[in-house]
């Protein structure tokens, strides 16, 4: 299956949006028998600034659309504009931007989007999910973040806004599918005992019946290829991060082509033991890696006794809120929207050892 790039980012909407907005203001100031260097003048702007913003090159603020419409005497058309405009801001929101009061202000917007969200599905081709990571693992994305956009530094403050957004897995009323690929496990965006703590609890959370986590080893075949990670709440919008910003896509059409996408990703993953495998098996050699206390690289451990050593000491309450939400949740295979090629699909029984952990260091 092959897609252009511009249909499958959904830049060419924001940039059509952008344009359809300054070619209105545009015809707003020819009406009003305004050149550009009128305008500018009037507004103490650049000359350059009218230009930029009517051929879609710059993004107005709040204020100079205000401005716009009172020079050219159609204040009338300001509630609409800025209506077009903060559509336009939701679709394709600058980092600098979002994260301008910090990274914790962020984790409480996604908080209120996944509490009105039932069904997730995820794909991640280089990072794990952020309902899924580790504290420590969380740590280091926001410390990246932090350090790119020279950003306010709540990184604390974000790392608990991030663990309370992971209470919701357990939650009965809503369904998360998380597919990976294998090269989200063996990205160094850590350190390897950090990595290691992510993957036991990748097989933690995967034991939850709600959790469907499919794993894309490397020796899969794809039939589409895992260009960027994406992100479907519902059938309501699609949210695409970029290094500059992040777009979120709410067309019927861009949606219903991410969920084509995304079924045929998850087609191919593996799940249960099989992912499980997967998961250890890199483990196992991360934890090859790491010295002991004189330095010298652990011989043969595994990492899967690791997992099992730790799983065992996992609290009784998380034990009981997954026992709990058996109870009182079953989605079939029809929930899940399984298809065939699709790998060992079935959801282990719970036992001490797959209990997921809520709070664990």
């Amino acid at each position: 299956m092959t897609l252009p790039p511009n249909t499958m980012s959904g830049v060419s909407n924001v940039h059509e949006a952008r344009l359809a907005l300054g070619k209105r203001l545009r015809e707003l100031r020819t009406a009003a028998r305004l050149s550009g260097r009128q305008l500018a003048e009037s507004l103490s702007w650049p000359a350059s600034k009218v230009s930029k913003i009517e051929n879609g090159r710059q993004t107005p603020s709040d204020d100079d659309i205000r401005g716009w419409t009172a020079t050219a005497h159609c204040e009338d058309q300001t509630d609409a504009l800025l209506a077009s405009l903060h559509s336009l801001e939701i679709q394709h929101a600058e980092w600098q931007r979002i994260l301008r009061a910090g990274i914790r202000p962020r984790q409480n917007e996604l908080l209120d989007l996944d509490l009105r969200t039932r069904f997730f599905r995820a794909f991640e081709a280089t990072v794990i999910p952020g309902l899924l990571q580790t504290a420590e693992y969380a740590r280091a994305r926001f410390a990246e973040g932090i350090r790119v956009f020279q950003l306010k530094n709540d990184i604390n403050e974000a790392i608990q806004g991030r663990v309370q957004r992971q209470e919701i897995l357990y939650r009965p009323d809503k369904r998360f599918h998380f597919v990976l690929t294998e090269a989200a496990l063996r990205m160094r965006l850590c350190p390897p005992a950090v990595m290691l703590g992510q993957f036991d609890r990748l097989i933690s959370f995967s034991a939850l019946p709600n959790v469907r986590l499919g794993i894309i080893g490397f020796r899969t075949q794809y039939a589409t290829s895992p260009w960027h990670g994406f992100w479907l709440y519902d059938q309501d919008r699609v949210m695409v991060e970029t290094y500059s910003a992040a777009l979120t896509l709410t067309q019927p059409q861009e949606i219903e082509l991410y969920s084509r996408v995304f079924d045929e990703l998850a087609a191919v993953a593996s799940y249960g033991r099989a992912a499980r495998a997967i998961i250890n098996a890199v483990g196992e050699e991360l934890a090859a890696e790491m010295p002991d206390d004189d330095g010298a690289p652990l011989p043969g451990i595994a990492h899967s006794k690791l997992v099992s050593s730790n799983t065992e000491k996992l609290s009784g309450l998380a034990t009981i809120l997954l026992l709990r939400s058996q109870e009182s949740v079953y989605f079939d295979a029809d929930d899940w929207g399984r298809g065939p090629g699709e790998h060992d699909r079935s959801t282990p029984e719970p036992d001490a050892a797959h209990a997921p952990a809520r709070s664990r260091p």
